[in-house]
Parts: C-alpha cells; structure tokens; sequence
C-alpha cells in the first residue's frame, strides 16, 4: 500500500517508534529512523522488510538538528511522505520539586520537536497533495496524572498541534492525526514499573499488577505493533477524510 512512499519516524530505536517503522515498512515504505542506543539492530529489522533504511542521530531538542534530519531525509528518498512524531522523554516529580532543565527538556522534545519537524515537513507534502502526519501524543494528552507536569502539559500540547496541522490542511491531501496509548511496555514504562516495585518493595509482576489497576481496565498493555496497525490505518485511503483525531489506545482508560 505504500511503495515508493518515505516515512520519517522519529525515537524509532526502540519501543513504539520501531514498532510503527516496521509496520510502515511492512507495507512497502522507505524508512528513516532516529533515536539513541543500537542503531544497527533496529535498522537490520526494518531492512528485512525488503525495504530502504536510512537514520539520522538528531537529537529532538535542537531544532538545527532536526532541520538537517528533513533535509538527510529529502536527499536520501526525495521527500518526507509520512512524518510519525514520536520522540519522548519523561520524568516523574511534584511540580514544586520539578527540576527546571527537566521541563525544559521535556517540552523541546515532547512538543517542540514535533512542531519544528510538521513545519519542515510540511512544504513538501502541500506541494504533492498527499502527506501523512501522525502524532504519538499519549492518554496525557486527554487527561492528567499526578508528578507528571511536563509530560501531561506536552502531550495537551501535541493534541492541540494536531488540530490545527489537520485545520490547516483540511481541503487538501495532508492529514495530521494523534494516537494516544494508554500503558505501552517500552523501556519508559519499565523504568517505573521498576521503580515502584523497589519503593514498595514488591515484586516487579506485583507493581505491574498495579501499575495497570490503577488506569488501565483492560489489565493488559497495549503493544507496538498494535500501534503500528493504527499508524498503517491513517496512511489508508479509508482515511482520508480521518483529520484532527484523537484515537485512544488505553484498555477502556478514558471511558471511566
């Protein structure tokens, strides 16, 4: 379905990011990855799809590297197709006990980031009348939860991006969606559902137990190759007319 198309995913080393570049790729799309870590093992999986990779280290919250990201990625295959704004961090505290650069760096790449890459992107898909931008925003776009300020106040403001990139382009062939899971087991999650098992000093399964009873109704974690169906679905000609939504993945979060 997408042969010849380009899709730009951006924290694609891992987790969600890789698990939506695969299911790109699995439908004929070149793939430029981005993120940290392994960059080899990723790139090994989607090539295996019988598709082109390329990846650009642009760190997220330097808008310098991200122009030079569109720009490696235009070279490379022409032109950004599909843009999937995924890149995140998190970091969990009370706001009177919220480190200051740990804001600030949450808001460059939680939200900054996917401003600047929509911009750049942008020029190219009006020109070709077809584009795809897909946000991975999150729950926390919709709703809040306590020691978690930045991330929460970024994904509100990724859900709102998306509304006006959809306004925006709304007679043309550009659609912007967002994509908000509820709990994903990816490294992030882990990281918290190890720390809770160390402060209450229960098992990991336990602190998973109720990691997922606190939010999630389903008791089951949403997968990213579940995600990745949903990010192959926007870039379907059955969504066309699919613009500025918000699509929960949660297990019933949100319906509570």
């Amino acid at each position: 379905m997408l042969k010849g198309k380009t899709a730009l995913v951006t924290g694609s080393t891992s987790g969600i990011g890789l698990g939506i570049a695969k299911a790109l790729a699995q439908q004929g799309a070149n793939i430029v990855l981005n993120g940290f870590g392994d960059t080899e093992g990723p790139k090994a999986e989607v090539a295996a799809m019988g598709v082109k990779v390329a990846y650009h280290a642009a760190d997220m919250s330097k808008p310098a590297e991200i122009e030079d990201m569109m720009k490696f990625a235009a070279a490379q295959f022409g032109r950004v197709d599909i843009l999937v704004n995924n890149a995140g961090i998190q970091h969990v505290a009370r706001i009177e006990n919220f480190p200051i650069e740990r804001w600030d760096a949450i808001m460059a790449i939680n939200l900054s980031s996917a401003f600047h890459a929509t911009r750049l992107a942008l020029p190219a898909m009006q020109a070709a009348d077809w584009g795809r931008i897909i946000n991975i925003a999150s729950i926390h776009g919709l709703v809040g939860s306590a020691e978690k300020s930045a991330y929460v106040a970024a994904k509100h403001g990724v859900v709102g991006l998306t509304k006006v990139t959809a306004l925006e382009n709304a007679t043309s062939g550009v659609t912007c969606n967002a994509i908000c899971p509820g709990w994903v087991l990816t490294p992030l999650v882990q990281k918290q559902v190890d720390a809770k098992a160390v402060t209450l000093g229960i098992s990991v399964e336990e602190a998973t137990k109720q990691l997922l009873a606190e939010k999630e109704p389903s008791m089951q974690f949403t997968t990213p190759q579940e995600l990745g169906a949903l990010a192959v679905f926007f870039c379907s000609p059955a969504a066309n007319n699919v613009r500025g939504v918000t699509w929960n993945m949660d297990g019933g979060w949100t319906a509570q």
